[in-house]
């Protein structure tokens, strides 16, 4: 028997800056809102001149995963295994860091030659104690790899899951689901869970409608969610447990659909390091010093 999920919590974003300076939207009390996801970044949507578009100069990462997900612009990545490569719009990057990896994201040299729009997403995705120190890995998906589906006036790239029909080749250590919706006016979308997954909507165009069936709780700092629980452009839309949800749009929207598991562990976070307790953090900050930190 199918049950409908609805809107429990809104949760707006803010401005901050990251890496070398550059403008990200990020939903308030990230890491604290649900199990598995830490960070929900949009990069941008920024116009850049020449010379001036900004990336993350070398930094570390360990226990838990990074997806980077292009939407306009043009990136370049390395790392301390020697790993290179680019991003362009569309293209995703699952990144695994595990025991540790050191790497740089940076504008392409043609793009921070010319300027541009730059837009994007970096998620961070938790890993469980068991896999937290597993060798890293890279997934690189280009976006004439990256499942597209189209239907009764709605687009969907699964970048990893399912959505419609169309599912993602991505190899997730727990299962995930990240689908980017885009939404014609007037076009009804009803996205399946996993009932056992927590699930999350971050609008960042236009707004949508989901049916209200629970007690809504209102975030201290959330604006008032209507009635019909209408979620705006910069909501990030924390859903009640349910096998679907169903989605409408009076005049259009573009957004993220999120779900993972509820992982149960406790989580002790120090910037670029997110481990179970005090003592592994001690030790990732040990490894990297002492220059074991990543092969």
């Amino acid at each position: 028997m199918q049950s409908q999920r609805s809107v429990v919590d809104l949760v707006p974003t803010h401005v901050v800056r990251e890496g070398g300076g550059f403008k990200v939207r990020r939903p308030y009390r990230m890491g604290k809102v649900k199990s598995p996801f830490l960070l929900i970044d949009e990069m941008g949507p920024s116009e850049y001149g020449p010379g001036e578009a900004l990336g993350a100069p070398w930094h570390p990462h360990r226990g838990f995963e990074t997806v980077t997900y292009l939407l306009d612009g043009r990136m370049r990545h390395e790392d301390s295994a020697g790993n290179t490569g680019e991003l362009n719009p569309g293209d995703v990057q699952w990144m695994t860091a595990g025991r540790g990896i050191i790497h740089c994201e940076e504008p392409h040299e043609d793009f921070l030659r010319s300027g541009g729009r730059s837009h994007g997403f970096q998620i961070w995705v938790n890993l469980p104690s068991s896999h937290k120190m597993m060798e890293p890995r890279y997934q690189e998906v280009p976006s004439s790899e990256s499942p597209i589906v189209e239907k009764d006036g709605i687009w969907a790239r699964v970048i990893a899951g399912e959505c419609m029909g169309a599912t993602s080749s991505i190899d997730t250590v727990i299962p995930i689901t990240l689908v980017h919706v885009k939404m014609n006016a007037g076009t009804r979308l009803v996205q399946d869970f996993g009932s056992q997954l927590n699930g999350m909507i971050y609008v960042f165009g236009g707004k949508i409608n989901l049916e209200n069936k629970t007690q809504v709780k209102m975030s201290p700092i959330a604006h008032g969610i209507t009635a019909s629980q209408q979620v705006r452009d910069g909501d990030l839309a924390i859903l009640s447990n349910g096998t679907q949800a169903e989605i409408y749009s009076e005049k259009g929207a573009e957004f993220l659909i999120l779900a993972g598991p509820e992982l149960n562990e406790p989580i002790e976070r120090y910037g670029p390091f997110v481990m179970n307790t005090k003592e592994e953090i001690n030790q990732a900050f040990l490894d990297y010093r002492s220059g074991n930190f990543a092969r």
